[in-house]
């Protein structure tokens, strides 16, 4: 079932996702090296319910904590714990909160002090991939679309587009139909139209796509032990012109 969103509704998730994006943008000034992930989703919870809202992730299907944060190898669900950031890591914090019964949901992937040309190279790389897709994401288009143009972005520049974990609606539920995979064939897939709104985020990773599950039922880490990148906006589809809920910019001017 698609939960078409109205202007109001649609109002109150992108309150929500400015939430999520100030909470990263609070984080930021903590990345550094000798900070444990633990500390920063501490800090997390305490900003999330200092804003009268609720932390998304905390025990969503049995999740422990208020982010996922994941570290160079780790793509996805990364469980914050004692590890201390180290010079040269890559950390992918996703966080998400419940405000006036809406959710709001983005992911921003971080360098922690300073990481080569390379590794650079591939955060921006991931993250106009995100934005290429979001490009395409006008009524009338398809689902299908969209993957296809971020899978195909990132091949071009050498790149992975994980296929285990996908994109989603958001609203009233965390997440929602239809999916949002980062892959799949133009002009294919359920039709996008007014109303609908969607998290868009590709989980890309620098070597292979092959990916390993660890025991703890979470943990998802590139099988050849390359880095992986996570970028996500909450968008609503609106006409010709897609528009984002979320907001990286409060992010980068930090």
């Amino acid at each position: 079932m698609f939960f078409y969103k109205t202007a109001e509704q649609i109002d109150l998730i992108r309150n929500s996702c400015q939430l999520v994006s100030q909470t990263h943008a609070m984080l930021k000034q903590f990345i550094k090296p000798g900070v444990s992930t633990m500390k920063l989703d501490n800090l997390a919870f305490d900003y999330i319910k200092d804003q009268n809202a609720e932390p998304a992730f905390l025990n969503y299907n049995g999740f422990p904590n208020t982010l996922c944060i994941s570290v160079n190898d780790t793509i996805v669900h990364g469980i914050p714990s004692n590890y201390e950031l180290r010079d040269g890591d890559i950390v992918s914090i996703d966080c998400g909160v419940l405000k006036d019964k809406f959710y709001g949901d983005s992911c921003y992937t971080f360098a922690v002090g300073s990481i080569n040309e390379n590794v650079r190279s591939f955060l921006d790389t991931v993250k106009a991939s995100l934005f290429e897709g979001i490009s395409i994401a006008i009524e009338g288009k398809r689902i299908g679309d969209i993957g296809s143009t971020i899978s195909s972005f990132n091949k071009g520049n050498g790149y992975s587009v994980v296929r285990e974990m996908v994109g989603h609606g958001i609203g009233m539920n965390l997440h929602e139909e239809p999916d949002v995979p980062n892959y799949g064939k133009a002009r294919t897939g359920v039709k996008l139209k007014q109303g609908m709104v969607l998290a868009i985020e590709p989980m890309v990773n620098y070597g292979s796509r092959q990916c390993n599950l660890l025991d703890d039922g979470w943990t998802l880490k590139t099988k050849d032990g390359s880095i992986a990148a996570h970028f996500e906006h909450t968008i609503a589809i609106n006409g010709n012109k897609p528009e984002i809920l979320s907001n990286f910019e409060i992010i980068e001017k930090q």
